[in-house]
């Protein structure tokens, strides 16, 4: 039986519908509400809003916790970037050849990714603060007996090590799902001809790998500048709000300060940055991917 159009709607509106309306109470109300509130001096308590305009924005120029927190984020999304996705694509790579307990070895290293982020921050602070110390007392390596969460260097790759540590299985299961997609006959090919292990990884493995790069890097790249809960248990920013991501500074200014409309345009801004960049780094990468 051919349905009207009358039907055909009324079939969206109850299939679709409900996920809609979650999607919007969820998500778009607040986003609207938030950008509303980024132009008053709400303080997120009282019934006053007073309408300021661009001046909460222009605010952020001089803010010195926000500036701050973002070249740290950048920092650390940079780092993270590069490291997260050279490991997982290495132990991917190494765990797709022929050797034993390789099923065992992918369980392992992805297991950390599903602790939660409060959880693997007091960990790591019990490890950072205790267990690292104590080791270095019996082997005696410099390494151990650096203080981790006590300067700002020490404390930026102490979280940057928990971050790598957290999200590498993650990547590296993409990996792997990639390079055992990679047609055999070409490997071969490849090996007749005389191509070492590099050269296979840089001329057959990755070309064809591309679209599996372009989401490990975009999902990366969107947690690295999202990232909040492993640094609020890990370090609390600390210490001097050196180790303090956006997110954080955020949160601190509409909620520690009471500053709602200053923090909602904190938010507005870094949210369009997060959109800039992970669009361009698709468009770059989208560009390398093998037609």
């Amino acid at each position: 039986m051919k349905l009207t159009r009358n039907d055909q709607w009324a079939q969206a509106i109850v299939f679709i519908g409900p996920g809609l309306l979650m999607f919007a109470i969820m998500k778009l109300i607040p986003f609207a509400m938030g950008m509303y509130y980024s132009f008053t001096d709400w303080n997120g308590i009282s019934d006053s809003k007073n309408f300021v305009g661009l001046k909460n924005f222009a605010n952020l120029l001089t803010d010195d916790n926000f500036i701050q927190s973002f070249v740290f984020t950048s920092k650390y999304t940079i780092a993270v970037l590069i490291l997260n996705n050279l490991i997982a694509f290495l132990l991917a790579f190494l765990l797709t050849r022929r050797i034993r307990f390789r099923n065992a070895a992918r369980v392992v290293i992805f297991m950390p990714n599903v602790i939660g982020g409060i959880l693997l921050g007091f960990i790591w602070q019990f490890i950072f603060v205790k267990s690292f110390p104590s080791i270095g007392e019996i082997v005696q390596v410099g390494f151990f007996n650096l203080p981790w969460l006590g300067t700002s260097t020490t404390a930026f790759w102490g979280v940057v090590i928990v971050s790598i540590w957290q999200f590498t299985g993650y990547l590296m299961v993409i990996y792997v799902a990639g390079i055992t997609s990679v047609p055999h006959d070409l490997m071969e090919a490849a090996e007749i001809d005389g191509a070492g292990t590099l050269r296979k990884i840089v001329n057959v493995i990755l070309p064809l790998i591309m679209p599996v790069v372009t989401v490990c890097m975009f999902l990366t790249i969107s947690n690295s500048f999202k990232i909040f809960d492993v640094i609020y248990s890990l370090t609390r920013g600390g210490p001097f709000q050196s180790t303090q991501p956006v997110a954080m500074d955020i949160y601190y200014e509409a909620y520690n300060r009471n500053n709602m409309g200053l923090g909602s345009a904190k938010a507005f801004v870094f949210f369009f940055v997060v959109a800039a960049v992970s669009l361009a780094q698709v468009w770059l990468t989208k560009r390398k991917e093998v037609k």
